[in-house]
């Protein structure tokens, strides 16, 4: 079976969402993207570490 692409339905809130709260949101994101970048980093730094020492 093949997929097609299926645009997204975009919901409107009842309400708009503020400033502040987008960019809590926005800053809630970053975090978790520059945490995951950490880790990712970390597991590389410890794999070239037992490359160098084996």
């Amino acid at each position: 079976m093949s997929q097609e692409a299926v645009p997204e339905q975009v919901t409107v809130p009842a309400q708009p969402k503020g400033l502040l709260q987008q960019m809590e949101e926005l800053m809630a994101a970053l975090n978790a993207d520059l945490s995951q970048l950490d880790a990712d980093l970390s597991a590389r730094g410890a794999a070239a570490e037992e490359n160098d020492t084996a």
